[in-house]
Formats: C-alpha cells, sequence, structure tokens
C-alpha cells in the first residue's frame, strides 16, 4: 500500500489535501507516480458533486506498477492519461465512439447515478479508512493514482514535458479533437471560437493546423485574446459582458464574413447563457459546435437554427485516445501545435486553491499542478 497527499473534496465545495490510501492494482489496473496534473473549470466544478472524491482528471506520469493482467504498459514507462477508459469489445467503441462508451464512460454513469465501469474498484482508493471515488476514473490531483489499462497512454516525444503533456489528457483533446474528428474544418474556411481558455486556445490552434484562412476569437478577457493571437488567431473580438446571447458580436463576425456569418463556431464559454451563440455566428448551412459541456436547460430560439444549419454536442472532442495521443505528439515534434507555452504558471498541490484563482480570474492559458 501507498500513502500519499491528494486533494481531497468531500462534496460541500470545499477541498483539503490530505493522506490517503492506495492499495495494490489488480487485473488490468495501473498504478501511476502523477508527475504533473493539469487544472481545468471542472475540477473546480467538481467540488460540488456532493460525494468525496479525489479530485483532479488530467494527467501525465510514471507507471508504479502493473496487475496481472496488464500488457499495454510496463513499470518505468512515461504516460498520459485519458478518462475515456473505453470498454474495446462495447456496442459504441465497435463503432467507433470511444468517448461515449456506455460501460465505462465517467459522464454516462454519472448521469445514470452509478460508477462507471471503468473506475477502478473504489476500494482500491481510502480516505479516513473509508473507499473513495477518483474524479473521472482517475483522480489526478495525489502523488500516485490508479486507473484501469486503458486510461493510459504511452508517452512518445522525449521533450515533450510532463507538464505539457498533462494537457493532452482533456484540454487540448478536448479542444483539438473538437476540431479536427468532429466538425473538420476544410482549408480556406472561416472559424469563430467563443471563449479562450484553455480549451478554446486549442480550438484555435486546431482551426490553424487544419487550414483555416479566417479565425475570429471571441471573448471578454483582453489577456486571453493576446493569447488566442500567438496560438492563431487571425481576428479577436472583445466582447461586452451585457452582450445578451453575443447577438451584437454576431452582427461583427457577419461584417468579417461577407456578410453571411462562418463556416463554423465553436462554444468553449461553458456559459448556459451562450449555449446557442455559435448558431447566430454561422452562416446558413454552416456548422455550430458546443465544445464546453454545457448540460443546464436553456431557451432556444428556433430562428438561430435558419436556414440548414447543424449544431453538434460532441463529448471529449470524440477522443480515441490510443490513436489521438500520437498524433498530438507528432503535431508536436513538427513544430505545430503548441503545448509548452499553454504552460502559464505552475503549482504545489498545496497553492491548489492559488491555481483555482488564477484560473477563474483568466490569468492563466493553463494551469499545472506539479509533483516531485
Amino acid at each position: 500500500m501507498i500513502t500519499c497527499k491528494a486533494a481531497v473534496a468531500p462534496g460541500d465545495g470545499t477541498f483539503s489535501i490530505e493522506e490517503t490510501t492506495i492499495h495494490p492494482p489488480q487485473g488490468d489496473e495501473i498504478l501511476v507516480k502523477i508527475k504533473a496534473a493539469a487544472i481545468c473549470h471542472t475540477d473546480h466544478d467538481s467540488l460540488n458533486w456532493g460525494m468525496p472524491i479525489v479530485m483532479g482528471h488530467e494527467g501525465a506520469g510514471v507507471v508504479e506498477a502493473i496487475g496481472d493482467g496488464v500488457t499495454k504498459v510496463e513499470v518505468g514507462d512515461e504516460v498520459i492519461l485519458n478518462w475515456a477508459t473505453p470498454a474495446y469489445d462495447s456496442f459504441q467503441s465497435q463503432i467507433g465512439n470511444q468517448n461515449i462508451c456506455e460501460c465505462n464512460s465517467p459522464v454516462l454513469a454519472s448521469h445514470a447515478g452509478k460508477i462507471s465501469g471503468g473506475h477502478v474498484a473504489i476500494e482500491r482508493s481510502t480516505w479516513k479508512g473509508e473507499p473513495i471515488e477518483r474524479s473521472f476514473n482517475l483522480g489526478t490531483f495525489s502523488e500516485y493514482a490508479i486507473m484501469r489499462s486503458s486510461a493510459v497512454v504511452k508517452k512518445t516525444s522525449k521533450k515533450l514535458s510532463f507538464e505539457a503533456a498533462s494537457t493532452i489528457s482533456c484540454g487540448v483533446m478536448t479542444g483539438c479533437g473538437s476540431v479536427f474528428n468532429t466538425a473538420k474544418p476544410e482549408w480556406g474556411s472561416s472559424v469563430v471560437v467563443l471563449g479562450t481558455g484553455g480549451v478554446g486556445l486549442n480550438v484555435v490552434q486546431a482551426a490553424r493546423i487544419s487550414g483555416a484562412a479566417k479565425i475570429i476569437a471571441i471573448d471578454v478577457n483582453e489577456n486571453r485574446l493576446e493569447m488566442a493571437k500567438q496560438f492563431g488567431a487571425t481576428d479577436v473580438i472583445l466582447a461586452d459582458r451585457e452582450d445578451k446571447g453575443l447577438l451584437n458580436a454576431a452582427e461583427i463576425v457577419k461584417g468579417m464574413t461577407q456578410g453571411r456569418g462562418a463556416d463554423y463556431a465553436f462554444e468553449c464559454t461553458a456559459v448556459p447563457a451562450l449555449g446557442v451563440a455559435p448558431l447566430a455566428m454561422i452562416r446558413n448551412a454552416g456548422t455550430a459546435v458546443q465544445v464546453s459541456g454545457i448540460e443546464e436547460e436553456i431557451t432556444v430560439d428556433m430562428r438561430l437554427f435558419e436556414w440548414d444549419k447543424i449544431y453538434i454536442n460532441p463529448l471529449y472532442g470524440g477522443a480515441k485516445p490510443d490513436i489521438d495521443f500520437p498524433k498530438f505528439e507528432a503535431l508536436y515534434e513538427k513544430g505545430d501545435l503548441i503545448l509548452e507555452e499553454m504552460i502559464t504558471r505552475t503549482y504545489k498541490i498545496e497553492d491548489l486553491q492559488q491555481g483555482f484563482d488564477d484560473m477563474l480570474a483568466g490569468r492563466n492559458a493553463k494551469g499545472v499542478i506539479v509533483f516531485d
């Protein structure tokens, strides 16, 4: 057994750094020594999930131990974690939808009020002598984490830091995947990105890599818009917080796109009131992509769909981690995918609150917890 420090959220809006115990991996389970864990808005949301969890769902590290059924990796391998943890023989996985595997997806399982089948037996981690769940089947805000073998992909790039690798785990996969796997914008197309935090910046750079000719970034934070230019935005719009549904910003977009609207628009704000805002940004027969995972009830003006517009709500960028992660590393090695520059600040686990504060204030492209 290993006793280690971890950020634990009891479910009441708070968290603390606690000692947890991890029992040895069995079967297809893997124990990973976490080297870096990126901070995401979802991690802040997890403070209010109403149950005790080990926090964190983005990470990279080194395999410390494996169960007797593991053949995918060996002890000592450097790995990037993913929360898709597909059951490869499930219906959705077999037809190419590993991200929505009904057997193992932590998102689909939470909607059904049960622990995902991709979650290692809850008894493997304990806090105060009681079993505790791990956020998104992982729990990366911890010195060590235990997970299914399907939750890891070998890190192949030697120059890629663990800090940058940890962002692939979710932010890069969600943002870039929504472009490469879901929308697939054509060369020379026009793209709008609403919200330029960690996920939005990855949408921006994926659009650039895809050959989009015009990439319009929209945000209320000037600092983030400057970051967006570095990642490939050709134009920026500083939005007004009083602009309901960003309809005024949509008129500016139309003025930049021959009066029609953009070919593609991606919502990356996680603000429910902006859930349908990308529909106002696109031309007839354009495509709107809801990237940020809004799940609240909202009111939709159906005239925004006129005419022949497509609205897509992908989960985790349509992730096929074993295929996508190596591609991201190859794009990084080539110099196309910007990863190291995305890390604005690093923190020790004891400084997680500061990491949250910086993220919520829009000071970071991405903040990362680092472990010795």
